[in-house]
């Protein structure tokens, strides 16, 4: 998958070298920022559009039906780990964990292009989110909420961030050099506490399960885009004429 998007990117590279050759050699970069911004716009405005397909009679018995359903295996352990969770994926718990994959990636790596990367993540999915749920304006389940919530329903904040942040590093660990075992692990782990977020926003009352599907959804979305530009970036770079 990835060598076919490198390919693809080369390829587009290539394009805009013939079509640019004798014009200034920055218009490969210009093209390519202004089609990302084309990219991104389109991508909200599709994914409004999607939003409003979503909230529905159809989607609210759905809604109803899985809020229920989790809520039917309510405890104490499980009250206590999805509170739990659900901190590590608000912006306190993004600090510290984004604090110790500084450290580690310095260490290991030497460098900051990772840190970078993840940072522009985590900024792009928070203000995204932000956004999103001020055109939507969806307001929060009724009902008993068990944490405290201060912001807007659509889309749960905590799932497109976890997807985007802690997607983009499971692509990340995918492709670094490691004991495989290890990979797998650090990849299960992660997908297990990108659901478990999900779900602890549902289990606590505070989302409707489309907010937390449109939150995954929204965060997919920034996670292909930015590996899309992230490996162009990369490709441009290694071109000596540029």
């Amino acid at each position: 998958m990835r060598k076919q998007l490198i390919d693809f990117l080369r390829g587009l590279k290539n394009l805009l070298k013939e079509k640019f050759h004798n014009s200034n050699p920055k218009w490969p970069y210009i093209i390519t920022a202004f089609l990302s911004t084309i990219l991104v716009v389109v991508s909200i405005i599709l994914f409004v559009k999607f939003t409003h397909g979503m909230m529905s009679e159809l989607f609210e018995s759905y809604d109803k039906a899985i809020s229920e359903y989790v809520w039917t295996h309510k405890s104490a352990f499980l009250t206590d780990y999805m509170v739990a969770v659900t901190e590590i994926g608000d912006v306190i718990g993004y600090g510290i964990v984004f604090g110790l994959l500084i450290v580690v990636f310095l260490a290991v790596f030497k460098h900051w292009k990772y840190i970078a990367q993840l940072g522009l993540v985590l900024i792009l999915a928070l203000s995204s989110n932000v956004l999103l749920k001020e055109i939507i304006n969806r307001s929060r389940p009724l009902g008993e909420h068990m944490v405290t919530v201060k912001t807007l329903s659509y889309p749960s904040g905590h799932a497109m961030v976890s997807m985007a942040f802690y997607g983009f590093l499971i692509y990340l660990i995918a492709y670094f050099k490691m004991n495989k075992v290890l990979k797998v692990c650090l990849i299960t782990i992660l997908t297990i506490l990108i659901l478990s977020i999900g779900i602890s926003r549902i289990y606590l009352g505070v989302h409707y399960p489309s907010d937390v599907l449109g939150g995954y959804i929204a965060g997919i979305m920034w996670v292909t885009f930015c590996v899309l530009i992230f490996n162009l970036v990369k490709i441009f770079r290694r071109d000596p004429e540029t």
